[in-house]
């Protein structure tokens, strides 16, 4: 269990300790006696050459150096249950494993629509979602904790992670909101949005700069009542009827049939991007492939392909 001097059992035992809180809770969830952790916790604190835990009261809590070495923990024992999860499928060999990272700004009628096009392979495909903000995706994608990332946004320039954006599409923008609402404001828009109910995402959102632009470009100033980080959030209160809100247009029939609204208006010239990231260049996984054809069969207006 040793690679380059670092015994992975000393750092197990140190990882419970870390998540337990006491030695005497992590003997208890390992069924070894106390002694035999804290020798192998000192003998961990020794090959690192940093203490890892400092006593607080009655408790152990992390020093620095500890903090940083639960980090690594996490992703290693994180990885290591993946493993013994996927070895011990019955069906291993028959079946595609996709681990999917999708942002949390992503809406989710578009990234179901996508995963969709996986599912439908002939080989049997195990779908495994994750969703998280984009920086600490990209953080799991660089680890290989994923397979791909879908995303509304590419990887920013300057980034140290060997990870490759792909645009898979982009789709102009509509208003949409409850029959009767939309009924109000659709008769002289855009004017009509001028002091009008709009749920929008928040400015952590890469598409949220160019809805403000939009606005003011038309010199509309709409009554934004609620803004949020999450995208299934903001379909609740969609749903609900609390205001007028944006969705792709190529997702009309999806918003009526999932939130029971129908289009207000365009948002001219205003799309929206869609990316996979990945940690290759060129997409080698088939249920990824399986995601781009899809989109080339007419998911999207595309834009054009690179050389």
């Amino acid at each position: 269990m040793k690679t380059t001097g670092l015994n992975f059992r000393h750092l197990y035992y140190f990882w419970v300790v870390a998540k337990e809180g006491s030695v005497t809770r992590a003997a208890e969830r390992l069924d070894v006696a106390v002694q035999t952790i804290s020798a192998q916790l000192a003998l961990l604190e020794q090959s690192l050459g940093k203490a890892l835990l400092a006593p607080q009261g009655r408790r152990l809590v992390l020093t620095e150096a500890g903090r940083v070495a639960v980090g690594y923990a996490d992703q290693i024992f994180l990885l290591g249950e993946q493993m013994q999860e996927v070895l011990t499928e019955t069906d291993i060999g028959k079946t595609m494993r996709l681990t999917v990272g999708l942002s949390d700004s992503l809406p989710k009628l578009i990234a179901s629509r996508l995963l969709e096009a996986a599912l439908k392979l002939p080989q049997k495909v195990k779908l495994v979602c994750h969703e998280d903000d984009f920086e600490s995706l990209l953080g799991d994608l660089s680890v290989h904790k994923l397979d791909v990332i879908l995303t509304d946004r590419p990887v920013p320039s300057g980034t140290t992670l060997r990870v490759f954006s792909h645009l898979l599409g982009e789709s102009e923008l509509m208003l949409f909101g409850l029959p009767e609402m939309a009924k109000l404001y659709r008769e002289n828009f855009p004017r009509s949005l001028h002091g009008a109910p709009l749920l929008l995402p928040t400015r952590n959102h890469a598409i949220r700069g160019r809805f403000d632009h939009w606005f003011e470009s038309h010199d509309v100033r709409p009554d934004v009542i609620a803004e949020f980080d999450d995208n299934a959030l903001l379909n609740t209160f969609a749903r609900h009827g609390h205001g007028l809100f944006p969705a792709p247009s190529a997702l009309a029939e999806d918003v009526r049939e999932e939130l029971g609204a129908v289009p207000v208006g365009e948002l001219t010239q205003l799309r929206e991007q869609f990316y996979a990231i990945s940690n290759e260049r060129k997409i080698k996984h088939p249920a990824v492939e399986a995601i781009l054809t899809a989109v080339h069969g007419g998911l999207f207006v595309l834009a054009a392909p690179p050389p």
